[in-house]
């Protein structure tokens, strides 16, 4: 591995129109299987009538990853129990913001060519 195997992943945020995508990159020289991203619960946030919005972010599993391989899972929004329009997706809210608390966490596991199962925690959001 390239990186030490605690940090085998790295992110960014792609500006797509109309939403907001999320690749993760293998940095690793090896292969990985059954990537997940558990859901990320965001915190909720009061609408302009008063009313609270709870809102997740909901991955699809990415079967495997090359080494130095980029990949955009499928994301969908959640608020309030129902799927979310692209209008009203939340990903903005995974963008790291210089000078802010990081309240998220990208939770990712994968198996290693032994199939044995690793974890990862990337901190994010604003």
């Amino acid at each position: 591995m390239k990186n030490s195997s605690q940090h085998p992943f790295t992110f960014k945020l792609l500006d797509t129109q109309p939403r907001i995508l999320l690749e993760l990159t293998n940095v690793t020289d090896e292969v990985v299987r059954s990537v997940e991203i558990l859901t990320i619960f965001l915190k909720a946030e009061e609408t302009p009538d008063g009313q609270l919005t709870q809102s997740h972010i909901k991955f699809d599993e990415i079967k495997s990853m090359l080494p130095q391989q980029a990949s955009v899972p499928f994301h969908r929004t959640w608020i309030n129990g129902k799927p979310a329009t692209d209008a009203r997706d939340q990903m903005e809210r995974l963008r790291v913001v210089a000078g802010e608390l990081k309240p998220y966490v990208l939770d990712i596991s994968w198996e290693n060519r032994e199939g044995k199962a690793r974890f990862h925690r990337i901190p994010l959001g604003h």
